[in-house]
């Protein structure tokens, strides 16, 4: 039985009424939100760190973007009026701590994080995954794929992160997709990379990525086409498939997100990115994830608050179909 399955008994247990206990006190969990065990062990979105970055190639720190984004996120309301919506009251939402993999195994931690996240999703939860580097987003979506089959993909990168290997290993944060596609998790004909900019190492990284089947919009498409449109060729290419949305936070600026371990320049603004990921409100998300902040490089909490916000509007996004297929 999954989440949308079930009747609700109760009421959803919300974040701590700001009016009370200042956003400064209080719980330490995204939004201020109930610990997952605090509402009987199971939600419909889940909110799980993942604080691993042994995967990243240049500036380590992403271990610690989970706990920065729940920081952030004390700045959180529970009524978003981007989407007309009041998350935390349409669907229990809770925050399920850390997923604790090693730091020294890179293979062992894929196999952690998958074994959790299939537990979550078992239990009836989407997930809403806070990283961590990339690396965790193959775990993830193997979990989900063994749910729902192969999945669309929606991946707001600077980076392609489809090569093949570094140093010789298959799993960092720069190769997760091409596994993904390699073990059959994805819906090739529903591949999307959104933000990409900057230097490659050759043609062929972009020759390569096409034949996996992905689709490219650069930051300079977003620029040059606005928003609307790019998104409305975002929906058109997902349809109605399940669907994964996988947000590297350095598709931003530097400008909008100093903090983390690859920048690069020429991105989107926080603003762009958080009225894409409204206008695909409909589609069918079945988990997320916000992964490679890195707190160390930030300043005054411009990365982590542009994270969280994002990862309000997914939850968001989610806890409005729970809602609906309730009562359809």
């Amino acid at each position: 039985m999954t989440a949308s399955d079930r009747e609700p008994t109760a009421s959803p247990v919300g974040p701590v009424d700001s009016s009370r206990v200042p956003r400064y006190a209080g719980p330490a969990t995204f939004a201020r939100l109930p610990r997952v065990d605090e509402v009987g062990g199971t939600a419909d979105v889940a909110v799980v760190g993942v604080p691993f970055d042994t995967g990243v190639s240049y500036r380590p720190g992403a271990r610690f973007g989970g706990n920065a984004i729940r920081e952030a996120s004390r700045l959180l309301r529970p009524y978003n009026p981007a989407q007309d919506a009041a998350p935390f009251a349409l669907a229990q939402v809770a925050d399920a701590g850390d997923i604790a993999a090693n730091p020294f195994n890179i293979n062992e931690a894929v196999e952690t994080v998958q074994a959790a996240a299939d537990d979550l999703l078992d239990s009836g939860s989407r997930l809403m995954t806070l990283g961590g580097d990339h690396t965790i987003a193959l775990p993830l979506l193997r979990s989900v794929a063994r749910k729902h089959g192969p999945v669309a993909l929606l991946h707001f990168d600077a980076h392609l992160d489809t090569w093949d290997t570094y140093f010789g290993a298959e799993y960092t944060h720069g190769t997760p997709f091409r596994r993904a596609v390699e073990e059959g998790i994805l819906d090739t004909a529903a591949l999307s990379h959104v933000g990409t900019r900057g230097p490659l190492y050759g043609k062929q990284d972009l020759d390569d990525d096409a034949k996996m089947g992905f689709g490219i919009v650069t930051s300079a498409d977003v620029m040059r086409r606005g928003v609307d449109e790019i998104t409305d060729q975002l929906r058109q290419r997902i349809g109605d498939r399940p669907l994964y949305i996988s947000i590297d936070i350095d598709v931003l600026d530097p400008a909008h997100a100093p903090g983390t371990g690859t920048p690069e320049a020429g991105g989107l603004t926080s603003r762009e990115l958080l009225e894409i990921v409204r206008g695909l409100a409909g589609c069918h998300l079945v988990s997320a994830d916000v992964v490679e902040v890195a707190p160390a490089y930030d300043h005054a909490e411009i990365t982590a608050v542009a994270a969280s916000h994002t990862a309000y509007e997914l939850t968001t996004i989610m806890a409005r179909q729970v809602a609906a297929s309730r009562t359809a």
